[in-house]
C-alpha cells in the first residue's frame, strides 16, 4: 500500500509563513505529478499548485509570488512554502501524487489526510 502523510499545519497570523511537507510511503516505484489542493469550508477543493518531474511546475493565481512548490524525490516528499499568508488561505490543505507501485503498470491517484492551516489575527 501506498500512504502520504502530511505535517506542518497551524495557526498563523496574516504575513505569516508555513512550511508544509507531505511524505509518500510504502511500495512505490514511481512518482509522477505531486500537488496540494485546498479546500475552505462551504468551498470546492481547488489546486493550489503542482510539480511534475522534468516539466515544471503550476501554481493557482491566488497564491502566485508568494508560495513556493518543491519536491526531494530522494525522500519521495513534496514540500509547499507558503509565505504572506492571507485570512482567505485559511482551508484544510490536501497532499495529491500520482504514483505507480511497485509490480504495476499503471498510475493511481493518491490523497493525503488534510492538514488545517488557519490564517488568523
Amino acid at each position: 500500500q501506498v500512504q502520504l502523510v502530511e505535517s506542518g499545519g497551524g495557526l498563523v497570523q496574516p504575513g505569516g509563513s508555513l512550511r508544509l511537507s507531505c511524505a509518500a510511503s510504502g511500495s512505490i516505484f514511481s512518482i509522477n505529478a505531486m500537488g496540494w489542493y485546498r479546500q475552505a469550508p462551504g468551498k470546492q477543493r481547488e489546486l493550489v499548485a503542482r510539480i511534475r518531474s522534468g516539466e515544471g511546475w503550476y501554481y493557482a493565481d491566488s497564491v502566485k509570488g508568494r508560495f513556493t512548490i518543491s519536491r526531494d524525490n530522494a525522500k519521495n516528499t513534496v514540500y509547499l512554502q507558503m509565505n504572506s499568508l492571507k485570512p482567505e488561505d485559511t482551508a484544510v490543505y490536501y497532499c495529491n501524487a500520482d504514483i505507480r507501485r511497485v509490480g504495476v503498470s499503471y498510475e493511481n491517484d493518491y490523497w493525503g489526510q488534510g492538514t488545517q492551516v488557519t490564517v488568523s489575527s
